[in-house]
């Protein structure tokens, strides 16, 4: 069974950091892209960060310059680290795992930027 756990999210303060984990268990990580997602109240889920098995990385816009994404395959752990957030960054922060056509999804995590 595969299982992705998120953890790292909480309340931080505009300007400040967090380092979100997702660590997997069930599937050949090595071999999967793995992907940051978000969903802010009221809003479409939509795209992160992404690093593929050959570790190229891609980003939304918005959060270009302020989020990296990297993972340790010998840990089967993806991370983004998030700095310089703003309120706007507000949102549950989901992992994701895809080789198609299988795609996992971890439960999320809340990250709450406010002062």
């Amino acid at each position: 069974q595969v299982q992705l756990v998120e953890s790292g999210g909480g309340l931080v303060q505009p300007g400040g950091s967090l380092r979100l984990s997702c660590t997997a268990s069930g599937l050949i990580f090595r071999i999967y892209t793995m992907g940051w997602y978000r969903q802010a109240p009221g809003k479409q889920r939509e795209l992160v960060a992404v690093i593929t098995s050959d570790d190229y990385t891609n980003y939304a816009d918005a959060v270009k310059g302020r989020f990296a994404v990297s993972r340790d395959n010998a840990k089967n752990t993806v991370y983004l680290q998030m700095n310089s957030l703003t309120p706007e960054d507000t949102a549950v922060y989901s992992c994701n795992a895809r080789r198609l056509p299988k795609d996992y999804w971890g439960q999320g995590t809340q990250v709450t930027v406010s002062s």
